[in-house]
């Protein structure tokens, strides 16, 4: 039985003739009802009453033209949706990100502006530090990862940078270093002027990136920085210098947590090649179109964002 059976058994019901039926499908009405006769011979009962001024159904004519037309919306429904899916309009891919890249408003810009141009992909969303994140796209768990400094580059893999943002240093609220200073503008703090606090930094290796340029950026100032603390997540830092445990350093973009009991100052060594990028990455061979689109999206608005 194929697909074309179906469709001439349904016109020939619709119609109700045979002659009809042909002229509709433009094809002849003999060759017409020799394929009917097959289709009846293979279903092993009879679809339609013949009689000479056309056909009725038959009981198991009715019920199977309920099933025939069913199959063939199914089958049109599918064509529709697998177009969908092979330009990029429907379905699903998996985004992760780190705290501290989600932190960051290009994030969500880019997942509010897919949503709006493809309504019909679905997001699965997950978070992780940026090893857990680089692992779970390379083993395709994740199609992309929203992290910031790669901390391995699998093969395989392409890292999309962004962009790059300033670094900005954390201190609680009473600090020594902030003694006599303006308060109406965001103080600078060299890095030459650290080297006896207590750093709490993201753990290495979930970030490992950041974390090797920054214990490079206080090597040039000339001191090794002591950790206090390492913690898995980016915002948790901000937590504890809250908490007088010690000082950190995090992105410009989560300068908004807890102003009230810390104090964000810039860097004047945070041009020296120390800074927080921002990385999208995915499979170099994912083919997928909703992936590409995605990263379409994401490079329009880092563009628009420089």
């Amino acid at each position: 039985m194929e697909l074309r059976h179906l469709r001439y058994f349904v016109v020939v019901a619709e119609e109700g003739n045979f002659t009809r039926a042909a002229k509709r499908l433009n094809m002849q009405q003999p060759p017409l009802s020799q394929q009917i006769r097959m289709l009846e011979n293979e279903l092993g009962f009879t679809l339609f009453h013949r009689h000479p001024k056309g056909v009725d159904l038959s009981i198991g004519g009715e019920v199977f033209l309920h099933e025939a037309k069913s199959i063939l919306a199914n089958v049109t429904q599918g064509v529709q949706r697998a177009a969908r899916a092979a330009n990029g309009i429907e379905g699903m891919i998996s985004v992760g990100f780190t705290s501290s890249a989600a932190a960051h408003p290009l994030i969500p810009e880019i997942l509010r502006a897919h949503r709006a141009a493809k309504p019909g992909v679905a997001v699965k969303f997950s978070e992780g530090n940026a090893a857990e994140l680089t692992s779970a796209v390379a083993s395709g768990k994740l199609d992309l990862g929203f992290l910031r400094m790669p901390v391995s580059r699998p093969p395989g893999l392409a890292f999309h940078r962004l962009l790059d943002e300033e670094m900005l240093l954390v201190l609680p609220v009473g600090h020594a270093l902030l003694q006599k200073r303006p308060k109406k503008d965001m103080p600078a703090i060299s890095l030459k002027s650290l080297r006896d606090e207590q750093f709490i930094l993201v753990r290495n290796p979930g970030a490992t990136g950041m974390y090797s340029s920054f214990i490079d950026a206080c090597v040039r100032a000339g001191f090794s920085p002591k950790i206090a603390v390492e913690v898995d997540r980016m915002l948790t830092n901000i937590c504890l210098v809250a908490s007088g445990v010690g000082i950190s350093v995090v992105p410009a973009s989560m300068n908004g947590f807890h102003t009230d009991q810390v104090v964000y100052c810039r860097l004047l060594e945070s041009g020296g090649g120390f800074s927080a990028p921002l990385t999208l990455v995915c499979r170099q061979a994912d083919a997928l179109p909703a992936v590409q689109h995605f990263l379409a999206e994401a490079g329009r608005f880092a563009k628009a964002d420089r």
